[in-house]
């Protein structure tokens, strides 16, 4: 219970790496708050888990895109469980298409989740964390945007920019206590990788050690690593740690 009473907020948090987050922290004795736009049987499972009854995790049908449905939220966040500990930014969608073939629409909708909905989203909570001096805020990027994938230039660009955004807000915020790390994981087994087809996934395995994709419960364990003070020290600010079984190496 190395998170006990800690209050997390995780965006994206009904199914796959935010549904893992959500469960790992919970299971640490953190209450745990997290958005979701569309009903899911995840989300269904993870209301009947007694961390549910026992009152520790509260979902909110809060899209990240809309910067009045987060205040909204994060107002009510504050005002029942008294604060915000950390936040994690792990909602994202993909739409991958070749560029000259890629729709506006296409690119503007990637943006918009994986770039605004973490702007948003952290801006609305930064203050309070200023104020109390102390807080974790942790980004979940992806390898996409360390190395660039084929045919995810919105994609790619969008989580290479969440690490900018990272390294930036760590400056401006460590001297108030709060520390930002960023998570880049591989491959992860998510109904993201699902819909991957045999070639794309083929393509994602080659050059990783493990010779496997990652689990989504290892990325929640790092995750609760970053958040706990006790074990990650507040000295650790503006990293990216690259999840990916040694891809690349």
């Amino acid at each position: 219970m190395s998170l006990q009473n800690k209050v997390a907020l995780v965006s994206g948090g009904s199914r796959g790496i935010g549904e893992s987050t959500v469960r790992t922290l919970a299971a640490k004795g953190a209450f745990v708050a997290f958005t979701y736009i569309h009903e899911s049987p995840s989300l269904s499972n993870l209301r009947e888990d007694p961390i549910w009854s026992e009152g520790r995790v509260k979902a909110y049908k809060a899209d990240a895109r809309s910067r009045e449905q987060v205040r909204e939220m994060v107002g009510d966040i504050i005002h029942n469980w008294g604060k915000i500990d950390v936040v994690v930014n792990n909602a994202g969608i993909r739409k991958d298409r070749s560029l000259v073939m890629m729709t506006e629409q296409e690119w503007f909708d990637v943006m918009d989740t994986n770039i605004n909905g973490v702007f948003h989203l952290t801006q609305a909570v930064i203050f309070h964390m200023i104020k109390k001096k102390c807080g974790r805020v942790i980004n979940i990027s992806s390898i996409s945007g360390v190395s660039g994938i084929s045919g995810q230039t919105n994609y790619s660009s969008s989580k290479a920019a969440l690490i900018g955004f990272t390294r930036s807000l760590a400056k401006e915020v460590a001297p108030y206590g709060i520390s930002v790390n960023c998570i880049a994981p591989g491959g992860v087994e998510t109904d993201m990788t699902d819909s991957l087809k045999a070639n794309e996934r083929e393509g994602l395995l080659r050059g990783v050690p493990v010779g496997r994709l990652g689990k989504p419960e290892e990325v929640a364990q790092l995750v609760a690593f970053l958040a706990d003070e006790e074990l990650c020290p507040e000295y650790l600010t503006g990293s990216v740690l690259h999840l990916d079984g040694g891809y690349g190496l």
